[in-house]
């Protein structure tokens, strides 16, 4: 495991194309990963817009609902969790040899496959590919792994124009927009805003095109259809990808996916060195797990696997780049690496209160919500997404829905701790928090100093309106801000206690034992 975590080279049979030898430290991961704003300031902005709340609650709710109803009906659910947990911990265990088999057998079938350390290098080597192939466009399935990587702008600087497929991506996209949400990456937009954008950017729709989804719907199919035939090039991500075979796999309810990887003679496909598994068998489990847990259905309505080339039959010239960007050192993280276990379901979206009310740009990641909290800062560096791990309320729902039991809270605290030990270390001047946690742990190390300082507490009784004090200075304005602080009672519990007791300190009550 020590080579593959970058020391010192990627793995891979020899002769398969992959970059030199790396550094003596894991690369960290580049691309559309690093938040522009702290989550609390961009959090702020969101909880201001209450359409897009309006937009989030009714859409979770809904998704919350489907999922429910179709997970109730297996009696063995909590069986093929633990199944999936196995199955993905056993894998990151192993994962070098896993991925030099998937690279073997892809190779055997006429793929090409290709390592790329990080965002750079994956849109260097698929621009390469698309110039090759002679093609000014590409048709892609929606992937997190492109997104990941900004490979859509990537692709623009060298000319070539990145059409999405999948429905909610073209919304995202033809609105100029960023997506917000795993599954739904258009859940903030609402039907008239959808149409809005489909009449302003769409030149072939219909002008009294009306706000229906089946009107809109069939307004992206015809908008769409020319691109699918025309496309000499496919782009794609990968959902599995199944070391024994070398077949890749690609779940979506729509059919653009199926059109994307059948009809190009190019199919470029980007995925996370994390989306492999080792068997058949293996992928028999997530079948059943990830169409529930996402989008609320039993199964989903097009799986479609390739391997290799068929000659005669689908792409002539298949390609898989396989992206660390970072993964390598989450990897190496004994408790971070279950993050890596994550099948891109958004269950874990779906529940949170915190997502529920913000949305996904707040996140500044194109992994929002619970996973991105946990994801995105061992992608790029805890200190380059300190915020992220802060922004739950460790209710312990995402846990509870995850259909691979990733313990997202646990991890949360994790990533806090490494960030508190961080800023330790590079800091200079002690923070406000260690100053404050310092001097609470001054006054309690001593009794009197806690009884002056209890005394001193009741003077917040002057600042109190109706058994609240709704504004406090600073620095305790932040507290306030966002809540109210009790008034301190008019005793503190020393004083209650010597005024019932006495000073028998000593003496232990009888019902104190109970």
């Amino acid at each position: 495991m020590t080579a593959f975590l970058g020391l010192p080279g990627w793995p891979g049979r020899p002769g398969s194309r992959r970059p030199p030898a790396e550094p003596a430290h894991a690369p960290r991961g580049v691309g559309h990963l690093r938040a522009a704003d702290p989550f609390p300031v961009a959090a702020r902005r969101a909880l201001a817009d209450a359409q897009l709340r309006r937009n989030l609650g009714k859409a979770t709710t809904t998704i919350r609902a489907k999922r429910a109803a179709v997970v109730s009906e297996l009696p063995d659910w909590e069986e093929l969790r633990a199944a999936g947990e196995a199955i993905k911990t056993a894998t990151m265990a192993d994962l070098d040899r896993h991925l030099e088999q998937l690279d073997a057998a892809v190779t055997a079938r006429g793929g090409t496959v290709h390592w790329a350390r990080d965002a750079i290098e994956a849109n260097n080597i698929v621009t390469a590919l698309v110039q090759a192939a002679g093609a000014t466009e590409v048709v892609k399935v929606k992937s997190l792994a492109t997104d990941e990587i900004g490979l859509n702008d990537a692709l623009a600087a060298a000319g070539i124009a990145a059409y999405e497929t999948d429905l909610a991506e073209l919304i995202v996209q033809l609105g100029h927009d960023r997506p917000s949400h795993v599954l739904v990456p258009a859940i903030h937009r609402n039907r008239s805003e959808i149409r809005d954008i489909f009449l302003r950017e769409m030149n072939d729709v219909s002008p009294d095109l009306t706000d229906d989804p089946a009107a809109l719907a069939e307004a992206a199919r015809q908008h769409l259809r020319r691109k699918f035939l025309s496309a000499t090039v496919g782009i794609s991500g990968a959902n599995f990808g199944v070391a024994e075979t070398g077949t890749l796999c690609v779940v979506e309810s729509e059919g653009n996916g199926r059109m994307c990887v059948t009809l190009p003679q190019t199919l470029i496909t980007v995925m996370g060195i994390e989306k492999v598994i080792p068997s058949w068998a293996d992928l028999g489990v997530f079948l059943q797990l990830l169409p529930r847990s996402s989008t609320g259905e039993r199964m989903n309505p097009y799986t479609s696997m390739w391997t290799g080339v068929t000659p005669g039959d689908g792409p002539q010239s298949v390609h898989l780049v396989l992206l660390d960007n970072g993964r390598t050192a989450a990897l190496a993280d004994p408790v971070g690496r279950a993050a890596l276990h994550c099948i891109r379901c958004s269950a874990c979206l779906n529940v949170c209160p915190v997502y529920e009310r913000t949305g996904g740009h707040a996140y500044g990641s194109v992994y929002p919500g619970p996973i991105g909290a946990v994801l995105s800062p061992q992608l790029t560096g805890i200190e380059d997404n300190a915020s992220l791990p802060y922004a739950s309320s460790l209710c312990g729902a995402c846990y509870d829905v995850c259909p691979v039991k990733i313990n997202i809270p646990e991890l949360l605290v994790h990533l806090r701790a490494r960030h508190v030990e961080e800023a330790r270390r590079t800091q200079r001047l002690p923070s406000a928090e260690a100053i404050t946690m310092a001097a609470a742990s001054y006054v309690l190390a001593d009794p009197g100093r806690l009884a002056a300082a209890q005394s001193a507490s009741r003077s917040g009784r002057l600042l109190g309106r109706r058994g609240r004090i709704t504004a406090l200075p600073p620095p305790l304005a932040a507290w306030t801000r966002a809540r109210d602080a009790p008034v301190p009672p008019p005793q503190t519990f020393r004083q209650w206690w010597q005024g019932h007791h006495g000073d028998d300190r000593g003496d232990r009550d009888d019902r104190g034992d109970q």
